[in-house]
C-alpha cells in the first residue's frame, strides 16, 4: 500500500491508527503523521505505533496516495495551507472531522478525490459504527481503499453528505452518550447498595448482551423491550419511571442538539 498522512494526531486520528494497524490492512510503515506543534504527541504515537512523524513533510505529502484529515475542526484551514503546497494532485483525501464539508476540503485542497467520514473512538478496539460520503471525483479504486480502511476499525455506511450530521450525532458522538447511561447507573447502583466493582461488571455485562441481542436475533428493540416486561412487573415500574421523564424527548432532543451542532460547526469554518 502506498504512503498515507495523517494530518492531525489527537484522539480520532489514533483511534484509526490503532485499529488499521490492528487489523493489519495498512502495515505502520505506511502511515505517517503530522501535527501543528505538538512533538512530544507525535513520539508517543511513534513509540506505540511504530509509524513514521513526519520530520520532512514536503517529501511523504508528494508521495501520499491518501491524506486522511484530522485535526480538530477550528484548526483545518490552518493545516489545509500549510499541507496543500506539498500534496500531488492525485492524492485522495478522507476526513475524519466533525462538520466540515467536502466543499471547505474542495476550497481548501482543490477539487479531488474527497472521503467525508465519521467514525466513532471504538475506532480504537475496532468497532467503529461509521458513515461515509463522497464527492464526485472518488473513482471505484480509491472508494475501494478507504471503505477497506474504515471497514477495518468497525462497520461503515455509505451515506448522502448531508445525512451525515445525523450520523455524526448518532453513532459520531454516541459513546459518549453509551458511557453517560453507564455513569448513571452506576451511581443509582451503589446508591441502592451495590459496590462499584459489582455495579461496573454487571453494566458492561448488562448492555453487551443487550447490544448483541439486537444483532443476534434480528428483532425490533420494541419487540425485545416487551419481552422483558412482565405487566405489573419491576421492569414496568422503570420503564414508567423513565417516560414520566420524557426518556424519549431527552434522547431525541439529544441527537437534534448534536445534529444541529455538527451543521453550525460547518458553517463557521
Amino acid at each position: 500500500m502506498s504512503t498515507i498522512v495523517f494530518v492531525g494526531a489527537g484522539s480520532m486520528a489514533e483511534a484509526v491508527i490503532a485499529g488499521v494497524i490492528e487489523s493489519g490492512v495498512v502495515a505502520p510503515s505506511d502511515l505517517h503523521v503530522m501535527n501543528k506543534s505538538d512533538v512530544e504527541r507525535l513520539v508517543f504515537l511513534h513509540n506505540t505505533y511504530g509509524i513514521s512523524i513526519l520530520c520532512d513533510k514536503k517529501e511523504a505529502l508528494r508521495t501520499a496516495e491518501l491524506i486522511v484529515l484530522a485535526t480538530k475542526p477550528k484548526d483545518i484551514h490552518y493545516a489545509m495551507e500549510d499541507i496543500s503546497p506539498y500534496v500531488q494532485k492525485d492524492a485522495a483525501v478522507l476526513s475524519v472531522i466533525a462538520g466540515i464539508s467536502i466543499e471547505t476540503i474542495e476550497r481548501g485542497l482543490g477539487v479531488r478525490a474527497i472521503g467525508r467520514s465519521m467514525p466513532n473512538t471504538s475506532a480504537t478496539i475496532r468497532k467503529s459504527a461509521t458513515g461515509v460520503a463522497w464527492n464526485s471525483a472518488v473513482q471505484p479504486d480509491m472508494k475501494k481503499l478507504i471503505l477497506s480502511l474504515l471497514s477495518a476499525i468497525g462497520i461503515v455506511k455509505e451515506v448522502d453528505e448531508d445525512d451525515l450530521h445525523t450520523v455524526t450525532a448518532l453513532s459520531g458522538s454516541g459513546p459518549a452518550y453509551v458511557y453517560y447511561l453507564a455513569e448513571a447507573l452506576e451511581s443509582a447502583a451503589i446508591a441502592n447498595g451495590l459496590t462499584q466493582t459489582v455495579a461496573r461488571e454487571l453494566i458492561i455485562q448488562t448492555l453487551n448482551g443487550a447490544a448483541t441481542m439486537l444483532k443476534e436475533t434480528g428483532m425490533e428493540p420494541a419487540l425485545l423491550r416487551e419481552n422483558v416486561t412482565s405487566p405489573g412487573g419491576t421492569t414496568e415500574a422503570g420503564l414508567k419511571a423513565l417516560a414520566k421523564g420524557q426518556f424519549k424527548e431527552v434522547v431525541s432532543s439529544c441527537i437534534e442538539q448534536a445534529a444541529l451542532r455538527s451543521r453550525e460547526l460547518g458553517k463557521q469554518i
